[in-house]
């Protein structure tokens, strides 16, 4: 029997819950999931530029463990483009550093659920729903 994953820190969930192809509705074109933890991994190595080790440290992985991650992300793209399938990121075994929450009226992203800002809105945001 194998061990539970152990959760991957991810600092904060993507601002949005995939992508698609234009012009092609997505129930015609399908679609591949990319986790969480595969979308932090291309965050930290291609976006921020990390080295594996710093990546793998804030991550809470082993760097072999971060190359596996980052090779199935990697692969998970390349089906999406080749194949012309939407990109669709949600789940896996993730801890977030911080939770993001979308406000109904603006759309405005932050960090306090409870925090009213610039377009007046009182109301409890979207808490944990990224949309």
């Amino acid at each position: 029997m194998s061990r539970p994953k152990q959760y991957r820190r991810i600092q904060s969930p993507p601002l949005m819950s995939g992508f698609k192809p234009f012009g092609v509705p997505r129930s015609i074109t399908g679609e591949v999931v990319l986790q969480y933890d595969e979308y932090e991994a291309i965050r930290l190595l291609d976006y921020e530029g990390l080295l594996q080790e710093e990546a793998a440290e804030r991550m809470n992985v082993s760097r072999p463990t971060l190359t596996r991650i980052y090779a199935k992300a990697r692969q998970t793209v390349a089906q999406a483009f080749v194949e012309g399938k939407s990109l669709v990121i949600e789940g896996g075994s993730v801890e977030f550093g911080r939770q993001r929450h979308r406000c109904r009226r603006c759309n405005r992203m932050m960090d306090d659920n409870n925090t009213p800002h610039s377009c007046g809105n009182r109301r409890r945001h979207r808490g944990g729903e990224f949309r």
